[in-house]
């Protein structure tokens, strides 16, 4: 399997005799970034819980690597109102210690708000600190379902760059879902476009003029391969890649 952290072979789900996914295939390396895009229904969601091990395919295999660590982000986390758990108790739930607790929380920029209950989190804030959780496993592979679920734009914006910025200073792999693709193909190093099987896939400009992705997105998925702006001393091309700024005449 070479370096590969993540392989999929030829994958298919067939449920109550209904096809959710179709021979398909994907490979996930070290410091890579793969998102998977698709319209509501396209099986991104049962792609995710295989490649996890929580599903048995249908049909072809799955292989993780040896020991892989994974960090997983749920797309949303259903809090009872009454349940008085601040952010720092939600961590403590999973047995890390103190120091682990507060560099997590220092990574996503959440120390702050540490003793702040869950429910009075901002969406945005309750995004950072699902984040959180998934680095304290200090995962080899990080999976994210919509990262930026119920996030305003800007929030959308800060929270692609914290995911950029993990995966720099982690060097993990980075299996993520979205519809927000404005502001994640501009990051990403492989995009997979599924539809129960893949439709195309590649690097994000090659992806966005395939036939089949603007069949499935039309003129707004067309024009949502633009990157994103940073604000930084640098700029990054549609691979990821980082291109110094030209000097002004």
């Amino acid at each position: 399997m070479n370096n590969a952290l993540l392989t999929l072979a030829n994958v298919g789900v067939r449920e109550a005799g209904k096809t959710i996914l179709d021979r398909v295939s994907l490979t996930l390396r070290k410091g890579e970034i793969l998102t998977v895009i698709g319209p509501n229904g396209a099986g991104k969601s049962t792609l995710l819980k295989v490649a996890l091990g929580l599903m048995a395919p249908s049909t072809g295999t799955v292989h993780q690597h040896d020991g892989l660590r994974i960090g997983y982000m749920p797309q949303r986390l259903h809090i009872e109102p009454g349940l008085p758990l601040t952010a720092r108790r939600f961590l403590q739930l999973g047995g890390a210690s103190a120091m682990a607790i507060n560099n997590a929380l220092d990574e996503v920029d959440m120390r702050g708000a540490a003793t702040t209950a869950l429910q009075a989190l901002s969406g945005g804030e309750l995004q950072r600190v699902l984040l959180a959780r998934a680095l304290l496993r200090d995962p080899d592979l990080l999976v994210l379902d919509e990262p930026a679920q119920g996030v305003d734009l800007a929030g959308q914006t800060a929270m692609y760059d914290l995911i950029g910025n993990v995966r720099e200073r982690h060097r993990c792999g980075v299996l993520m879902v979205s519809h927000d693709l404005h502001w994640v193909m501009a990051q990403t190093d492989h995009v997979l476009c599924l539809n129960q099987h893949i439709c195309c896939e590649g690097h994000p400009e090659h992806v966005g003029s395939d036939p089949a992705y603007r069949a499935l997105f039309g003129e707004m998925g067309v024009h949502a391969i633009a990157p994103y702006q940073h604000h930084h001393n640098h700029r990054h091309d549609l691979h990821g890649c980082v291109q110094p700024e030209q000097p002004h005449a």
